[in-house]
């Protein structure tokens, strides 16, 4: 007698969001196969933003909705809402960006991902032909990844999750219009180091595994809840445990742009178009440190003890390295790639702070900075000559004085990076200095605070060389920026005075998201 096969419970109401996403990628490549080429921009943008739009609304209305649903692979609870929720809202900012098309004639992207580089026919389409619209599918799967990410109950669902947002980033990161082999060379650094990554996750998922089975009166398995009873109970050998740890640690790290795995990063920044980079400034990041904050506060709180010390040390080395050789860059996109790594390890101190406040500084961090890169990368795009974006610092000497409003703004931005009172940076620093020094972590914080000084450096040079330094005849202009690109800065830069000024409402929804269901 055959057994009756029993399918999973879904509540497809607290899944919308993730379908809405998913839909809208679907539909993008019927729109890329079946709308004329020269329609293709408005509809494909107007799609993605739509879908963005509809599925915030739906994390929205499922804010009552609480639970673990799909067999135990997806759980909604407070910090999935709250992540998928920045997530979406980051991502239609960073949806701005990718869309605008005045700013550089055809915009960011080569009109012909399959064109040699440098050739003729690369010169051609670099001088306007209209960019390829297949962007907009490959981001809107990556978003959908991230809030799979983000909401994963499973190690395996997780590593699913991982792979649907990573593999259009390595795509994306190869498209820009202009210096196509630095684009090239990007790309392939990012997938060859992702794919490296992504294997050490898949093994650590097996050693984890194998931890599991020694749980008494339950059968082995990598659903979190399956791995923090082992954690407490498996009488397996823990060197399974502290090497699954490990293993998993360093995928869910590379995404993070944590030291030592941040090698990939500031290759990456520079070589990428624009919108992409700060695309992955922003969401990535939210996306990486929402499963880092799961694994080590549901599935191994338990072993807090033994992982806390080793964490932490990888947060101060990424503080440092992140700190110091910021203060050798020349390129701006390198500069905010290592004060991205720097706030990587600032993030890392919220998420080993104990206890939910911890948990609530990290998700305000995540949401704070994201604006604020991405209102930082949308004035890089500004900021041209004839070969497009100018990004040697030496170039931005005595933008001040062409471009007084730009400077203005982007001082603002460098300022929110440094920590400046006012800002939303040092409401997001003390959003997770005090949970961890409350928490009994303070050479974490004695370590945040000293990095965050010798940080602030290049930020303070930039400023000075764009208001103190006389205008030369290599200083480019900046570009009047489209509506698309206006849109995405003013957000960016209001979003930075207001999470400075009164950030208490977003703190407050925070601190109500930041209990994990098990």
């Amino acid at each position: 007698m055959t057994e009756q096969l029993e399918l999973p419970s879904i509540d497809y109401l607290a899944l919308l969001p993730i379908l809405i996403m998913l839909g809208a990628a679907l539909l993008g490549v019927l729109v890329e196969a079946f709308v004329p080429r020269r329609g293709r921009h408005p509809v494909q943008l107007m799609l993605a933003l739509v879908a963005v739009v509809a599925a915030f609304v739906a994390v929205v209305f499922a804010d009552d909705r609480r639970g673990i649903t799909i067999g135990g692979a997806i759980t909604v609870d407070g910090p999935t809402l709250f992540l998928q929720g920045g997530i979406l809202l980051l991502a239609a900012v960073a949806l701005l960006l990718i869309g605008e098309r005045t700013v550089e004639r055809g915009g960011a992207f080569v009109a012909q991902a399959a064109v040699r580089a440098e050739s003729a026919e690369d010169r051609r389409q670099a001088e306007g032909q209209n960019g390829a619209t297949e962007v907009y599918p490959l981001t809107t799967f990556a978003i959908a990844g991230m809030l799979i990410f983000v909401a994963a109950n499973d190690l395996l669902t997780m590593f699913i999750a991982l792979e649907v947002f990573s593999l259009p980033l390595y795509l994306l990161c190869a498209l820009a219009r202009r210096r196509r082999l630095l684009s090239q060379e990007a790309a392939l650094k990012y997938f060859m180091l992702g794919a490296y990554a992504s294997a050490f996750f898949l093994f650590g998922v097996a050693l984890i595994y194998g931890f599991t089975s020694g749980t008494p009166g339950r059968d082995a398995g990598v659903d979190l809840d399956t791995v923090a009873a082992a954690v407490s109970e498996s009488t397996s050998s823990r060197v399974l445990l502290f090497a699954g740890i490990a293993l998993l640690s360093i995928g869910l790290l590379f995404k993070a742009a944590a030291a030592p795995f941040h090698v990939w990063t500031p290759d990456v920044y520079q070589g990428a178009p624009t919108p992409i980079t700060g695309f992955m400034a922003a969401c990535t990041k939210v996306a990486a440190f929402g499963a880092l904050l799961r694994i080590f506060h549901v599935a191994f709180g338990g072993a807090a003890w033994d992982f806390t010390p080793v964490l932490g040390g990888v947060a101060v080395l990424t503080m440092l390295i992140g700190a110091v050789l910021a203060v050798t860059q020349t390129d701006i996109k390198r500069l905010l790639a290592y004060s991205s790594i720097a706030n990587a390890g600032y993030l890392l101190v919220g998420v080993l702070a104990p206890g939910k406040d911890g948990v609530a500084g990290t998700m305000f961090y995540l949401v704070a900075y994201g604006f604020s890169v991405l209102a930082a990368f949308a004035v890089v795009t500004l900021v041209r000559d004839a070969d497009g974006e100018a990004t040697h610092l030496s170039r931005w000497a005595g933008l001040g004085r062409r471009s007084p409003f730009y400077a203005a703004l982007f001082t603002l931005i460098l300022l929110a990076f440094a920590g400046i009172p006012l800002t939303s940076g040092f409401m997001s620093k003390v959003a997770v200095f005090g949970p961890a020094l409350d928490g009994g972590q303070a050479w974490l914080v004695i370590a945040g605070v000293l990095t965050s000084m010798v940080l602030a450096f290049p930020y303070l040079r930039v400023v000075v060389m764009m208001w103190l330094s006389e205008p030369g005849d290599a200083t480019p202009t900046v570009t009047v920026p489209g509506g698309l690109t206006a849109a995405a800065l003013m957000i960016g830069v209001a979003a930075t005075v207001l999470l400075g000024v009164a950030p208490a409402p977003l703190l407050d929804l925070a601190d109500g998201a930041s209990q994990f269901i098990r």
